[in-house]
This record gives structure tokens, C-alpha cells and sequence, in this order.
């Protein structure tokens, strides 16, 4: 679904953030990747997402070639993946109900389809109660689920999660990846980056290790190890 084929890029600093950087993520997977600040990760994110171009190499998305899409294509392309972020990012004079309806209603869905949907997929996150809560009427926990809820309301193939427990008490951390692998479980690609040891190693999914801008270790059912 995912493939890095030699990809460098290095930044008008000459900054190096990624080098010959080669892997490939199946659909349905779930893969940890992890590394210190500056490792590369926040970089391969934005290389999926076609908000930056690498220097050299190429990134798929299945056959795709995500940076020959034209500019008026990535829209559409960006469609195919949710993003969950570690500062939350939601709007804060829409409840959570707006929230979730705002992205379904970028995405081009009807009035009919945001009223089935959004209940459905609070309800998926355990929050079904919240609906008519605004952003500063929940706790860091339950925001981080009305973004998970966002990311996946359009039935993304992807989701990226980057950072998402980095704000994060241990017990909603680890509320915050079961929900991860029951989306997972449905058939939905996650891709987590993190630098919580904890979560990697209560995972047991493929890790990704990354180091100086390249994939120093790539383990199937891995421990957080750098």
C-alpha cells in the first residue's frame, strides 16, 4: 500500500532528514515507527501526506507515485487517509458532533450521511455520551478520541496517528491504542509514531526503527529498542 523506494530528502539547510530510505507497509497493517527527536519520522509523514517531496527516490501509494500527482489531484488523494495529531486539533467553538461533521462535510457527504455516521463512530470510540460536548468540556483522553473519530468518519485507508499518547496520562494512553488496533482489527492500515517505550512493547506489531534519517531496524513483532 506504502513503499519508500530509496528516498533521501534533504532540506535548503542542508538539513539531511531522510537517507535512501527503502520499506513497504501492507494494507491492514500496523506499524510502530519510532525513533528520537530528529530521527526522520515527522519527515515520512509528511512525505505520505504530499506535504513535502523527497530530494530523491520515490513514495507509493499502491501504484500511485504520490509526487507526480498534480496539485489539484492531492485533495482527493488525501481522502484515503486520517490523521490523528498529537495536539489535537480541533475546533473549539464547534462541539464534538460539528467536529466530526466538519470533516465529513469537506469530504463532500450528505446531511443524511453525517446524521447516521457520526453517532455510529463516537460510539466506536466510547464517547457516544459527549456528542453535544465542546472541546473544553473534555479531558485530554476524550478529545484525543473525538480526533480518532475524526480521522476515521470518511473510511480512510490509512491512519496515521503521530504522537497521539505524547499528551497523554498512562491510563488514557492506553485507552487511546486499543481503540488504534480495534480500527486496525475492522481493516483499516495504522501507521504510529511514538516515543513511548510502553506502547511499542505492549503492541507485539512491526516496529520500524529510525535513526540519523534511515531505517536502522524493522522487526515484525518488535520491542522499542534504539
Amino acid at each position: 500500500m506504502i513503499y519508500f523506494d530509496k528516498v533521501s530528502k534533504v532540506y535548503p539547510d542542508e538539513s539531511v532528514a531522510l537517507q535512501d530510505v527503502t520499506f513497504g507497509i501492507e494494507p491492514k497493517e500496523f506499524v510502530s515507527i519510532v525513533g528520537h527527536s530528529g530521527a526522520g519520522k515527522t519527515t515520512l509523514v509528511r512525505l505520505i501526506l504530499a506535504e513535502d517531496r523527497p530530494t530523491a527516490g520515490q513514495v507509493f501509494f499502491g501504484s500511485t507515485d504520490i509526487h507526480s500527482l498534480k496539485h489539484s489531484e492531492i485533495p482527493e488523494y488525501r481522502r484515503k487517509i486520517g490523521v490523528v495529531f498529537q495536539d489535537f486539533r480541533l475546533l473549539p467553538n464547534k462541539n464534538v458532533y460539528e467536529n466530526i461533521a466538519f470533516s465529513m462535510e469537506a469530504a463532500g457527504r450528505t446531511d443524511e450521511e453525517i446524521e447516521s455516521d457520526v453517532p455510529h463512530v463516537l460510539e466506536l470510540v466510547d464517547l457516544g455520551k459527549k456528542i453535544w460536548n465542546f472541546p473544553h468540556e473534555l479531558s485530554g483522553g476524550e478529545k484525543q478520541r473525538v480526533a480518532i473519530a475524526r480521522a476515521i468518519v470518511n473510511q480512510p485507508d490509512i491512519v496515521i496517528a503521530d504522537e497521539p499518547t505524547g499528551n497523554l496520562d498512562p491510563v488514557n494512553t492506553y485507552e487511546i491504542v486499543q481503540i488504534l488496533k480495534k480500527i486496525n482489527d475492522l481493516g483499516t492500515t495504522v501507521i504510529l509514531t511514538t516515543h513511548n517505550k510502553g506502547v511499542i512493547d505492549s503492541l507485539g506489531r512491526r516496529v520500524i526503527a529510525m535513526e540519523d534519517g534511515k531505517v536502522v531496524r524493522d522487526d515484525r513483532q518488535g520491542r522499542y529498542s534504539i
